[in-house]
């Protein structure tokens, strides 16, 4: 009985190789989708616990960043307008 076991091991070496390279090519598989589906969970985990106050608090971030834009191009017009009112006067062109 082991000998024909043997036997038939060594006459299908190859399907054995096959057959355990599959197990653990599927394992690896099964491993590498679980990673994904940890991490997928933490970042939705991230997400909710954030939430609201995380976005609510970038949005008044951009507010202020806008609203500081806003400011300095108001100053900048302000400048120029000034500047073309100083070069036109020493032009004496009348716009």
């Amino acid at each position: 009985m082991v000998q024909e076991a043997k036997s038939w091991f060594r006459d299908n070496s190859t399907l054995i190789y096959f057959l355990v390279a599959q197990f653990i090519a599927i394992g690896a598989g099964a491993a590498s989708i679980l990673a994904y589906s940890v991490k997928l969970e933490t970042r939705v985990h991230i997400m909710e616990t954030r939430g609201a106050e995380y976005t609510v608090a970038r949005t008044e971030e951009m507010k202020l960043k806008i609203a500081a834009l806003e400011h300095q191009i108001e100053k900048n017009e302000r400048s120029i307008e000034r500047i073309i009112d100083v070069m036109t006067k020493k032009l004496n062109i009348n716009p």
